[in-house]
């Protein structure tokens, strides 16, 4: 909300730092649970005063009223902050005490500015004595000014030359109004006339001396005013860092308050974060997805990933449409979200590490400008990355070897991504070529993935299966989409037999596990189902014996267990009188004591008495708490009738008498009808 905190999320970066990076992360998940909590945290000022804070800088400036008050607001807002971080919560929240741990409050601040402005933000009359000298004779003169000036008003009322408007100022000074064919009768100073020329305004010649005297005490006035301000700028001037730093810090709590209601819009979690390479994702989503979907009613499918040293590079295959863009995204967006200190979309039980490199290749990338093909920009950022790509490089790259011969194309994408792995980077890449999806399983660090596809339905599932290739399932869409049969029979002839086979077989393997893991969740699901009925049939026998426990106990003990309870607690506050009276000197304040707890009972009764009186006269309902419907108060059982609602509070009517009472204190009833019917 505020312009500091604004400039801080435009300037947010990427960091490789484990001492900036757990302190962000801590900070947002601290203030995260604040406002799930619903804890108020004491940042609600939104105060931007760059240009006060600069005015103190400079010598000679002088604040004015307004922005004295706004100083006087900020050092407020940080004398409540200091305030509400208590011995407990500095513990609790040690990470947002840490952004005020290296200042301090200063109650000078405040000091300074409330000796001479009031509560209004006025300076005061006893700023010093000269103000308060002008301002008596300022006082005296207006009221004597205004004595002159009524009796002027009453005689020229009687002659009958006053307008409308009887009085008014203009420039400053007090005129009357009177009928334009008048003025020329009246003695005075003419200032002005009205639009219709048919009122004159004229200062009477008997307060011309009192308005100058009045005037030039204004001057005076103003000038004193001017020197105070003046001072107190600079009795401030020394206070200016600390100013700055406590403009900054609210700046910070109002950037932490946005990462944490971003946090909560997207359900993000502050995963672990650790100081090796790795990336342990768990029910990840991503957010703008999330987002969209959530809006739209929509679920968003989680994905789970896990790249470390032995599976570094994860190479996903799979249909078009299928998802793989969208999880190579998922992963690199939550990655640099992460590394900006912001909390992530997914299972606090995510583990990930710190990486030194992002290198991002998504996307067609030529240019007309630099005479580049889709394919020679691909090519020159893959030189790019196998060049500086090191063991803290996270990558990714969207249809690797994309845009040229497929043979080729497949060639070069191999060689580039053994590279990869022998330099030890973690990264994803998405692509169509069998040869890749081959050599995952050869080359040491590289594995494949998935993307599930529904062959019976015709539609992606969105899921990513890591551990084996997946089909691009080209026949498969073609025939969804409605190619005409003969086209698709043709085009299978033509591919390559080998390379069919290992398509159809890969699209064979994915179904039976999507079957697999079908029938596997519907065996969990009776399962659990067999479960639960086990344990509802124990607990039912387990309820069964406790009743029959309870209705023996019942009769064997008459005492009900209220009475019990209260005899305990009369006779644990008797033995607490008894050694007050052996310690106190007031005996007659124990006294007092003992008549109020013996009487407690006879209270009792009455409030019971009232209770019994009142379910005889009236019922309960669920009818809306409003103005004018009849309620019972919890406690006492009174009933009155609600004469206003004030957020969680209300004044409701005993008889006559009003009573301020919480909402929650109260329940909504109506008379009961009387029974009418012959006997």
């Amino acid at each position: 909300m505020s312009e500091g905190a604004k400039q801080m999320a435009d300037e947010l970066i990427f960091h490789t730092h484990l001492d900036y990076l757990q302190p962000a992360l801590q900070q947002a998940h601290e203030y995260k649970q604040l406002l799930q909590l619903q804890v108020h945290f004491p940042n609600d000022e939104i105060l931007n005063l760059k240009s006060e804070l600069r005015l103190l800088e400079i010598e000679g400036a002088v604040l004015q009223e307004a922005q004295l008050v706004s100083i006087r607001r900020l050092a407020s807002s940080l004398e409540t902050i200091f305030r509400w971080f208590d011995p407990e919560r500095k513990i609790q929240y040690a990470a947002l005490h840490q952004v005020i741990a290296h200042t301090h409050y200063e109650k000078a601040i405040i000091h300074l500015i409330d000796e001479v402005l009031d509560a209004d933000g006025q300076v005061k009359d006893n700023a010093t004595p000269e103000l308060a000298d002008i301002r008596r004779q300022l006082y005296r003169k207006r009221n004597e000014l205004r004595r002159v000036f009524d009796k002027i008003v009453q005689r020229l009322q009687r002659q009958g030359y006053l307008a409308d408007i009887e009085e008014s100022f203009l420039n400053g000074r007090r005129v009357v109004a009177i009928f334009a064919e008048q003025k020329r009768l009246t003695k005075g100073i003419l200032h002005g006339e009205s639009d219709t020329r048919k009122t004159a305004f004229i200062e009477p010649e008997e307060t011309i001396g009192l308005n100058n005297e009045v005037f030039a005490l204004e001057n005076e006035e103003r000038k004193e005013l001017h020197k105070i301000l003046r001072m107190l700028t600079r009795r401030l001037a020394p206070y200016q860092p600390l100013l700055q730093a406590y403009h900054t810090i609210l700046s910070h709590f109002d950037f932490i308050r946005a990462k944490a209601r971003l946090a909560i819009d997207m359900d993000a979690h502050y995963p672990t974060l650790t100081a090796e390479t790795q990336i342990h994702l768990v029910e990840a989503r991503h957010p703008l997805l999330l987002l969209y979907n959530r809006k739209n009613g929509k679920e968003t499918i989680p994905l789970s990933v896990t790249l470390q040293e032995d599976t570094r590079i994860l190479v996903i295959s799979g249909p078009n449409a299928g998802g793989k863009t969208v999880t190579l995204k998922t992963v690199g967006l939550l990655q640099l979200m992460l590394q900006a200190g912001l909390l992530i979309p997914a299972h606090p039980s995510s583990r990930l590490g710190i990486f030194r490199q992002l290198m991002i290749h998504i996307g067609d990338t030529q240019s007309l400008e630099f005479e580049l093909s889709t394919y020679s920009a691909h090519l020159q950022h893959m030189k790019y990355f196998i060049e500086h790509a090191k063991g803290r490089t996270l990558f990714f790259i969207d249809e690797l070897g994309s845009g040229s011969d497929p043979n080729l194309g497949g060639a070069f994408a191999e060689v580039i991504l053994e590279e990869m792995a022998r330099r030890h980077a973690f990264g994803i890449v998405t692509t169509h070529y069998m040869n890749l999806k081959v050599m995952a399983n050869k080359v040491k660090g590289i594995i494949n993935g998935a993307m599930s596809f529904d062959e019976e339905e015709l539609r992606p599932l969105y899921r990513l299966l890591v551990g084996k290739p997946g089909s691009s399932y080209t026949f498969s869409i073609a025939q969804r989409i409605g190619l005409p049969q003969p086209l698709i029979a043709r085009a299978r002839k033509l591919v390559d037999e080998g390379h069919f086979r290992l398509d159809k077989l890969l699209n064979k393997a994915e179904q039976d596990l999507h079957d697999i893991e079908e029938q596997g969740r519907e065996l969990k699901k009776k399962i659990s189902a067999s479960e639960k009925l086990r344990k509802e049939y124990e607990s039912l026998i387990d309820k069964e014996k406790k009743e029959q426990q309870i209705a023996v106990l019942k009769l064997q003990n008459k005492i009900r267990e209220e009475e019990l309870q209260y005899l305990k607690d009369m006779d644990r506050k008797l033995r607490q009188i008894v050694q007050e009276w052996k310690r106190s000197e007031d005996k007659e304040k124990v006294l007092k004591q003992v008549e109020a707890l013996l009487f407690k009972k006879k209270e009792k009764k009455i409030n019971q008495h009232i209770q019994k009186k009142a379910q005889e006269k009236y019922i309960e309902t669920r009818e809306a708490l409003q103005a004018g419907v009849l309620v019972k108060m919890r406690s006492n059982n009174q009933v009155g009738r609600v004469k206003e609602l004030r957020d969680k509070r209300a004044i409701i009517l005993l008889g006559n008498l009003p009573v301020n009472v919480s909402t929650q204190e109260l329940v909504v009833v109506k008379e009961r009808k009387k029974d009418t019917s012959a006997g």
